[in-house]
């Protein structure tokens, strides 16, 4: 048991020290310093030095935020027990209307003392290079959404309008690059949309390439592959997927996971009244996206296509019932809520959440894994 508590109040320029000794007397503010992980490892062999305390003595905490785990883990490495926790599942008094840094670090102290506290998952440094990289990957595709939109508009401004079938296919980058306008200025901004659509697909590619390169290095390549063996999935939503969750034996349900991705719906019941209300989209909202676009795939019925096939092969058998499991399952489900005639999303959300489903008992069913005996341990 630790004799004295330590809550961080980080900010990208300085940190807040609150501490909480043992017992119930109130925590004290040991003052800021500077955001430096140097500064903050003075200040805290200071704080050591002057009670008495060794690293084993007390326990630090600080709430997640745009900072990232690079001070936790370096935390951690030198031999302190760090806990970094959820700042929207942090107990807040109603009745407090002064907010400050000092006052932020206090708290967190007192109440990792109460032990009121939620910790959250860190993941390790490659789930985390990779996650980086995927996401790089869905700025890049989001950016080239942005250019051909600006480029669209700016056409229809100017009485242009493309009636062809496949729009930003071969015949219609033809059509764009031949297309003659009144005046020399307006051509030089049709090229420059022109050219900013073309980098954005080579930047695409280029993190594509860099995500199939790093995906033989990864830890988690065995999982990447045995979930591109179901429906929808394929090489960049796997490793999203698996980058964004991370280890899945810390979750002990699937209705764990489907809470952790904001897919279970909100509720709010008293007595004998019961409502339901929309999905809390709490949690990871990339991993929630990318499952709610896999989602759709299910609406087909149940087939083993080419494709598919393909992705499937040196899976082990139990990989591929589960798959086919899968199919069968949200296929039907699917059907069952459109005949319902619910809206095309709520159906879509429905079967990504049994999804999610499916991808815990996918980890449960894959061979032993270094993960996996440690979990078991």
């Amino acid at each position: 048991m630790a004799r004295a508590y330590i809550g961080l109040d980080v900010h990208k320029e300085v940190i807040a020290i609150g501490i909480a000794f043992a017992g119930k007397d109130e925590a004290i503010s040991y003052g800021k310093c500077s955001g430096d992980i140097e500064r903050l490892l003075t200040a805290l062999r200071r704080v050591l030095k002057k009670h008495g305390l060794t690293k084993k003595d007390i326990r630090l905490c600080y709430e997640a935020g745009p900072c990232g785990f690079a001070l936790v883990r370096h935390l951690l490495r030198i031999g302190y027990v760090v806990d970094v926790v959820a700042p929207s599942l942090t107990p807040t008094r109603s009745g407090e209307r002064v907010k400050t840094d000092k006052r932020d670090a206090r708290k967190l102290a007192s109440l990792l003392r109460a032990g009121e506290l939620t910790a959250v998952h860190v993941p390790d440094e490659a789930d985390e290079v990779i996650r980086d990289l995927c996401r790089a990957r869905t700025d890049a595709v989001t950016d080239e959404t942005r250019n051909r939109h600006r480029l669209g508009s700016f056409l229809l401004r100017n009485g242009h309008h493309y009636t062809g079938r496949s729009p930003w296919r071969e015949a219609h980058l033809k059509y764009l690059r031949e297309l003659v306008l009144n005046n020399p200025v307006q051509k030089t901004i049709l090229e420059e949309y022109l050219q900013a659509i073309d980098l954005s697909v080579h930047r695409v590619g280029v993190l594509e390439d860099h995500m199939r390169t790093s995906l033989e290095s990864w830890t988690r390549k065995d999982f990447v592959s045995a979930l591109q063996g179901f429906r929808g999935f394929q090489m960049v939503a796997s490793m999203v997927v698996t980058s964004e969750l991370g280890d899945l034996w810390r979750f002990k349900h699937p209705r764990q996971l489907m809470a952790y991705l904001g897919l279970v719906p909100s509720e709010h019941s008293s007595g004998s009244s019961r409502h339901q209300g929309p999905i809390t989209k709490c949690g990871n909202s990339h991993a929630r996206w990318i499952l709610i676009e896999v989602a759709q795939h299910y609406r087909m019925s149940p087939k083993v296509s080419k494709e598919l096939s393909a992705r499937q092969e040196g899976l082990p058998r139990s990989v591929k019932a589960l798959s086919w499991k899968a199919q069968q399952r949200l296929n039907k489900r699917y059907v069952k809520l459109k005949m319902r005639r619910l809206h095309e999303n709520k159906i879509k959300v429905a079967v990504a959440r049994e999804l999610a489903a499916f991808i815990w008992e996918l980890s449960r069913v894959l061979p032993e894994t270094p993960a996996k005996q440690q979990a078991a341990a």
